[in-house]
């Protein structure tokens, strides 16, 4: 069962920065998908749906929403799976909880990276408040 814990959420003024670490654990050797897996990292700000921010798929292929693009990098430390998100130059509306998910990708990639439907397995969220 893969465990995700989200972590570096907190409170930042407008133009500021944070980094967001998703810990992963529990991986287990897919003999069909050879381990193959691709993460992103969702947000919801109150009374708003769920939303894609970024994604890395197995292939290091990143894809970003497009209210993010040149502010927030993803980026994933393979060795001890941790995903982690640079969020620089931070806005008002960038407030949310902010959520990693992942599931298995045999192919290395997913058709539709940015959506909640394509991953199985989430974390708890961490919160992130952007004051104007």
């Amino acid at each position: 069962q893969e465990a995700l814990v989200e972590s570096g959420g907190g409170s930042v003024q407008a133009g500021g920065s944070l980094t967001l670490s998703c810990t992963t654990s529990g991986y287990t050797r897919s003999r069909y998908t050879g381990g193959r897996y691709c993460m992103a990292w969702f947000r919801q700000a109150p009374g708003k749906e769920r939303e894609g921010v970024a994604s890395i798929d197995a292939e290091a292929t990143t894809t970003y929403a497009d209210s993010v693009k040149g502010r927030f990098t993803a980026s994933q430390d393979s060795v001890n799976n941790i995903l982690y998100l640079q969020m620089n130059s931070l806005k008002a509306e960038d407030t949310g909880t902010y959520y990693c998910a992942t599931d298995p990708c045999s192919m290395g990639w997913v058709p539709t990276p940015l959506d909640s439907n394509e991953y199985r397995y989430w974390g708890q969220g961490t919160q992130v408040t952007v004051s104007p």
